[in-house]
């Protein structure tokens, strides 16, 4: 099995909203509350995609601004559309913030760290533009245990081509597990670690409404899916339906998993 066969790119977003988008924008409101950042403070959301996380900031945690971060043109377009002016956005990366010394109170970045080579490198650069005694917070997907719409694709890709098990996210991204996050962070200086779990529901009202944004080709599981032969493509899709469980009605409810960390910068 060739690992370009899979992409962790992520570049467009309507495909990415109707995979996984719309979930991470129900995992960010409960995250922020777990953060417990007081209001009128000064936000940067780094990695910020379609602007989802940005967006449950303006919604919920009354900042004095929110800047957003994002390397992919693609998505920074989809962000300005999204959030109009609310929001400052702007290119860059996490280990490349384009943001001044100690300008923000608060950096946060969802189901983003996974896909930076260089995450030490990244939470300095964090705490580089939050300054002392900032917050720092991040999620990223429970990909080998409660991120089911992906456990589920994975294990029986898997069961049909071995080869799949390496471009599993759960095998390949060991930051997906608490006691890594917890690791991490705490490696890279920053006091206050604490880690937890976020679930939410993700209801699909028939197997086709599950199946049909793993053809969007973009991310791991639909960049894998893509890859595959239509004849083979339709085998995965049979063994998907044959494991996954529907109710009566064809409807399925599955859980999502988010395993969440906050900290703050030393002083």
């Amino acid at each position: 099995m060739s690992q370009d066969r899979v992409s962790d790119t992520w570049e467009r977003g309507n495909p990415y909203e109707r995979y996984v988008g719309r979930w991470s924008r129900q995992v960010a409101p409960l995250f922020l509350s777990w953060l417990r950042v007081p209001a009128g403070r000064k936000w940067a959301d780094v990695g910020c995609g379609t602007g989802a996380l940005c967006a449950a900031i303006l919604d919920h945690c009354s900042p004095s601004s929110v800047t957003g971060v994002e390397p992919s043109e693609g998505f920074l377009a989809t962000a300005r559309d999204n959030l109009g002016d609310r929001a400052v956005l702007r290119q860059g990366s996490a280990t490349a913030i384009p943001l001044g010394d100690s300008s923000v109170d608060a950096v946060v970045s969802g189901l983003v760290l996974n896909f930076v080579p260089d995450q030490r490198a990244a939470l300095a650069e964090m705490a580089r533009a939050t300054g002392r005694a900032g917050t720092i917070g991040a999620y990223v997907w429970d990909y080998a245990g409660k991120m089911e719409l992906m456990r589920h694709f994975w294990d029986a890709a898997a069961a049909l081509d071995p080869g799949a098990a390496k471009l599993d996210e759960g095998a390949r991204f060991p930051l997906c597990r608490p006691e890594a996050l917890m690791e991490l962070f705490a490696g890279a200086g920053l006091d206050d670690v604490e880690v937890k779990a976020i679930d939410i529901e993700t209801p699909f009202a028939s197997f086709d409404d599950y199946w049909q944004p793993f053809l969007g080709g973009q991310g791991p599981a639909p960049a894998y899916a893509m890859s595959l032969a239509e004849a083979g493509r339709a085998r995965l899709r049979e063994r998907l339906r044959e494991r996954i469980p529907a109710r009566a009605d064809g409807s399925i409810s599955l859980t999502a998993r988010a395993w969440a960390v906050r900290a703050t910068v030393a002083g």
